[in-house]
């Protein structure tokens, strides 16, 4: 058993071969099943599906997580050669992240820039009554702010071999996330339109929509890696983890500035 784990792991190249997973399959399935089942809850038919599509994609991302922080944290695979594959792995992501953003900022332009006759000719449209940007929204711009002056602070915590610290960063990170995602909560349901009213509340909500799954997304990535620090798993020299959470982080900050300047505020002058 020995002599066939020794030659799984090569020593002549710095690469990792990664074993047979079924979590990519899981995943797939997971995604799948969720489509159907939210497509066949907006047509009234049958939503039971939905919690069990969503238990299987949380079983897989939690599952599919253990086994890479056991690859990094106790195998060794993660040599500085992976490491800098998983950076450019992570730098290509965000970057379709940002292709992805960027669509709908464009149908918000197009629509916004030149209304047309079946919008009023103004915008927002005849009959849309925005949100106050000076409200909820501001107060949510600060949030999300703040934590990214939080997750920099435990990130160079970190640096400085200061693992309480760091602890304490991404406690303040988590917390402000969920605070974040409470706020636009609240706000979805004080807005006087709905996803239906014209292109302004199809552009507005999918792209806050969005945006917000992001949160929930980089929240619950800063929270597994609050766990790893917790567990003192994150070292000065070996933590990309949190690096590449950070770095998601900041970039859904950058977002988050994108959406207030363009859709809550200037949509309202």
């Amino acid at each position: 058993m020995k002599e066939e784990e020794e030659k799984e792991r090569d020593p002549s190249h710095p690469y990792h071969l990664v074993k047979m997973s079924p979590w990519p399959l899981t995943g797939s399935l997971g995604g799948l099943m969720m489509a159907l089942s939210l497509t066949l809850w907006f047509h009234a038919t049958n939503p039971y599906i939905l919690p069990f599509a969503f238990t299987v994609i949380l079983m897989t991302m939690l599952c599919w997580w253990r086994d890479v922080i056991r690859e990094a944290s106790y195998s060794g695979d993660h040599t500085m050669k992976v490491q800098k594959g998983l950076e450019w792995g992570m730098i290509l992501f965000i970057t379709s992240e940002v292709m992805f953003f960027s669509a709908f900022f464009w149908a918000f332009f197009h629509s916004s820039l030149a209304p047309t006759a079946e919008l009023g000719c103004s915008w927002p449209p005849t009959g849309i009554w925005p949100l106050n940007p000076f409200s909820i929204p501001l107060l949510n711009t600060a949030v999300l702010l703040s934590s990214g002056v939080t997750v920099t602070y435990a990130h160079h915590s970190l640096l400085i071999y200061k693992n309480k610290e760091t602890i304490k960063g991404l406690t303040f990170t988590v917390i402000l996330g969920i605070y974040f995602t409470k706020l636009q909560a609240m706000e979805y349901m004080e807005t006087s339109f709905s996803f239906a009213d014209s292109v302004y509340g199809s552009t507005f909500f999918i792209a806050t929509g969005f945006h917000g799954l992001h949160v929930i997304i980089g929240s619950l990535f800063l929270l597994t890696c609050l766990l790893r620090a917790i567990l003192i798993q994150l070292s000065k020299s070996h933590h990309f983890g949190f690096e590449a959470a950070a770095w998601y982080w900041h970039f859904v900050d950058v977002v988050w500035i994108f959406l207030f300047l363009s859709m809550y505020w200037w949509a309202t002058n």
